[in-house]
């Protein structure tokens, strides 16, 4: 079984609507939605669901009121503060750290564990697809995006499928490492600017230090055509492939408006005909077993 992590480095690059392009061609795939600050893959998807978990991590101080006896120690121990003269402690403050749990003298303080996200498993007009939703403010995006790729994993080898497709999130913080540990191969979509190329490097170095495969491939590239040759440039000095260059086209706005693919918005067009080579140089650069469709 294969993974493809589709990652960026930035926001902004098109990386979810050519991981939707993808997913209209492969074949033999679980699609799996592991930006989940922000997972925004099933606006193009409209997923039905058919699995709906939610996720818990972390635990919350809170004291009972019928047991404390004020004593004070644990406003005394908490270091952030954020238990109040009234004892009763703030949830958005609570980092979870557990002293004020392991030293009340009355065990007066109960230390439930917190429900911060959800994850869901869907049905989807390009197959199977795992995606979740972090809470606002919440933490422990890292353990979630971990979670979705385990179940997406499971859900493949339950259907006998070949390929996990994942959308990563941006950056190069602890929701993308692990989304790319123990990966078959990373594409990189990156644009000519400066902050894409920046981030694209650090994303690549990233990849590097966990020994995963990297594949280049420039959105929007006709936007700067020096900084283009400049990324081409890097991919080459660093044995990077590059996959090929897509030209800004307000197609892609368009099928989004219409909750699409921009295979399915606009076939054939010169921006479907370069996605889809693209994808051919995927399918062989990972040595895919069984065929694919859509190429």
């Amino acid at each position: 079984m294969k993974e493809i992590v589709i990652i960026s480095g930035k926001g902004g690059t098109g990386k979810t609507s050519l991981m939707a392009a993808f997913a209209s061609l492969a074949g033999n795939k679980v699609q799996c939605d592991a930006d989940v600050d922000a997972a925004d893959l099933h606006l193009l998807m409209n997923p039905k669901i058919t699995r709906h978990t939610d996720f818990q991590s972390g635990n919350t101080a809170r004291i009972n009121q019928n047991l404390c006896t004020e004593c004070g120690l644990c406003r005394q121990l908490c270091r952030w503060n954020c238990i109040s003269e009234s004892y009763k402690v703030d949830p958005i403050g609570c980092e979870g750290c557990g002293v004020c749990v392991h030293f009340c003298p009355q065990t007066a303080i109960e230390f439930p564990e917190t429900t911060c996200g959800e994850w869901f498993i869907s049905d989807t007009r390009f197959g199977s697809m795992v995606h979740a939703r972090l809470g606002i403010a919440e933490e422990n995006s890292g353990k979630l995006v971990t979670l979705v790729r385990q179940e997406a994993r499971k859900l493949a080898e339950k259907k006998n499928l070949d390929l996990i497709l994942t959308d990563g999130p941006p950056g190069v913080g602890c929701p993308v490492i692990a989304s790319i540990g123990g990966a078959s191969a990373v594409v990189i979509v990156t644009e000519p600017t400066v902050a894409g190329k920046h981030d694209m490097v650090r994303v690549v170095q990233l990849a590097a230090h966990f020994k995963v495969p990297v594949m280049i491939c420039i959105n929007k590239y006709d936007l700067n055509l020096e900084l283009t040759r400049d990324i081409e440039k890097y991919a080459q000095e660093e044995n990077i492939a590059c996959l090929g260059r897509i030209p800004f086209d307000p197609m892609f706005t368009k099928a989004m408006i219409q909750a699409q693919t921009v295979i399915e918005y606009s076939n054939g067009s010169k921006v479907n005909q370069e996605i889809k080579g693209i994808w051919q140089k995927i399918v062989k650069k990972i040595g895919l077993e069984r065929p694919v469709s859509g190429c």
